[in-house]
């Protein structure tokens, strides 16, 4: 059976990724790395949210540090969005194959491609230059067909659910967002 690293940004997204890895006959690892999670309250409940959900679905997860800190450094000298994005995306990849290499895993991929809320075509090309780089297979799945089905089950097992992508850019477009539909 093959081992595959899946980068888990939170808990509801995680679970059809699970579920759909060890249906293809994958032995799956869960790696939480999220540097860019603001403010770090909600990083601690995303945190929990992931240890719930690996318990429920028995699912070994590595724990990665926070370092919110060298993250905010390094983004806050880029101004484009749209960049912000792709660093973030490719942080969070690196690092995931940084670990499969380290542990021997010679698959990765990320919960980032269940959601439909982000990029998948970028971020499975990032994932793809990075496998590359690190001598891995990058698994690029689309698991979005399953997000209404894992934030069912999510809701079942009363974990937190999030409403904005993590980062204290997208924490101020979704207040601003919030703002904007209540004075209309």
């Amino acid at each position: 059976m093959s081992k595959a690293l899946l980068h888990i940004c939170c808990g509801p997204c995680a679970i059809q990724p699970v579920s759909l890895l060890k249906e293809e006959g994958f032995e799956v690892e869960g790696f939480f790395y999220n540097p860019n999670i603001h403010p770090f309250s909600e990083y601690r409940k995303r945190y929990e949210a992931v240890v719930i959900a690996s318990e429920r679905m028995g699912l070994s997860v590595i724990y990665h540090k926070y370092d919110f800190e060298e993250f905010i450094r390094k983004i806050s000298c880029i101004e484009n969005r749209e960049e912000q994005h792709s660093f973030c995306w490719r942080i969070r990849l690196q690092e995931a194959a940084r670990v499969a290499r380290e542990k021997g895993i010679e698959s990765f991929t990320t919960t980032l491609l269940a959601s439909p809320y982000q990029d998948v075509g970028q971020i499975k090309a990032l994932g793809q230059e990075v496998a590359a780089k690190y001598g891995l297979n990058f698994l690029a799945r689309d698991f979005r067909s399953g997000f209404a089905a894992s934030h069912k089950a999510s809701k079942e097992w009363l974990l937190y659910h999030q409403n904005y992508c993590g980062c204290i850019y997208s924490e101020k477009e979704s207040i601003e967002q919030r703002e904007k539909r209540r004075k209309i």
